[in-house]
């Protein structure tokens, strides 16, 4: 997976970091695992994810998801999403953090408006 998109020089490279640095491609493999995993909502498929990960170079980020498991997998197993409210609350913040201190209310609502 992911190495489709890259030319042959870039490949080789790939395969040589890889070939020296097993651990680095064990992570890649995990990671390419757990973003599919997510995409097609393979709830079945994270316990045994998780128990792979947590030895290598993702364990930190995979103790964090057991420790809230049951809302991973419910995550993985709702057809519910509220990522498009999380990014708007995302956008606003960014755009309030950049602006904090620099501009006034009328500032920050001008630029909202016409935001896309």
């Amino acid at each position: 997976m992911g190495r489709d998109h890259l030319c042959q020089a870039d490949a080789i490279q790939v395969a040589r970091i890889e070939a020296s640095l097993p651990a680095l491609a064990t992570a890649r493999r995990l990671t390419d695992r757990f973003t599919d995993m997510v995409r097609n909502a393979r709830e079945e498929a994270l316990e045994e994810w998780l128990n792979e990960a947590e030895d290598g170079l993702l364990g930190a980020f995979a103790r964090g998801l057991r420790r809230d498991q049951a809302a991973v997998a419910a995550a993985l197993r709702e057809p519910w999403s509220n990522g498009q409210t999380e990014g708007q609350i995302n956008r606003l913040k960014t755009l309030k953090r950049q602006m904090y201190g620099r501009a006034n209310i009328d500032l920050l609502k001008a630029r909202l408006v016409q935001a896309p």
